[in-house]
């Protein structure tokens, strides 16, 4: 059984990964064997997520690209390219939050959020799922969806529609690339505790209503996602496609 999750000898690429839920799924895979490529928009920011894994003796590297530029994600996977790095396992994680009533909201600021949590999964899925092709060795895509994939949330008008579309464009991706044995799923975490939830965490009512609101009568930590990635990143999850696991304490169960 055990042989079913072990990630050994494959390399797994995960956006957004220098901290919160990117950090712990990279931690994870990188428990289970994989080399995992650790991403960020800065240098400074990277390197010390990679020190902290290669600290603990698992295998890790950086690669520095804003996953928004297009041209930024093709020098990047030309450069895995150069240097022989296959990517087996994508995690597109990358992610911003914005929250304003939908009236006040500027096409700027929605068309930011849109690039960065759906449009870069796009992006930097084709980089990956082109070079998983032209090896014939199938692959992993792992979506981040969210809550909001499923439930509409006031204030999070982008956030919501860029979720939902991470939903619907797995369920594409899978359509197109199952037939290459590739594999693209989604996990949709619930209210977790995160750098981008500080704001509703140190909020006291807000805090109450999660925990009340869940059947589970807390918020979930980043490394209760370990598991479910590791699932979907293994051979155990090789006739799963399409799919959006949520791992949300039962929250979505009690709408």
């Amino acid at each position: 059984m055990s042989r079913l999750f072990d990630l050994t000898g494959r390399t797994a690429l995960i956006t957004g990964s220098v901290r919160g839920i990117g950090f712990a799924l990279a931690e994870g895979l990188a428990a289970e064997g994989a080399h995992v490529i650790i991403n960020g928009r800065h240098r400074e920011a990277v390197d010390e997520a990679v020190g902290k894994l290669t600290e603990k003796g698992l295998a890790a590297s950086g690669a520095v690209f804003d996953v928004t530029d297009e041209a930024a994600v093709e020098n990047a996977f030309a450069d895995f390219d150069r240097r022989g790095i296959e990517v087996h396992i994508l995690i597109n994680n990358a992610g911003i939050q914005f929250r304003k009533p939908m009236v006040e909201l500027e096409l700027k600021d929605w068309q930011r959020v849109i690039d960065t949590n759906l449009t870069a999964a796009f992006i930097v899925g084709r980089a990956a799922a082109r070079r998983m092709i032209a090896r014939g060795r199938g692959g992993k895509i792992i979506n981040i969806g969210s809550l909001t994939s499923e439930a509409g949330r006031a204030t999070v008008a982008p956030y919501t529609a860029a979720k939902g579309g991470i939903k619907t464009l797995s369920r594409a991706m899978a359509a197109e690339w199952a037939s290459f044995d590739i594999q693209v799923n989604s996990i949709g975490p619930g209210y977790i505790l995160t750098d981008m939830n500080e704001a509703l965490i140190s909020n006291a009512a807000f805090d109450a209503w999660v925990k009340s609101s869940n059947p589970a009568g807390r918020w979930g930590r980043p490394d209760e996602l370990v598991g479910t990635a590791v699932y979907l990143a293994s051979d155990a999850s090789s006739y799963v496609n399409g799919q959006i696991i949520y791992v949300d304490g039962g929250w979505l169960s009690v709408l």
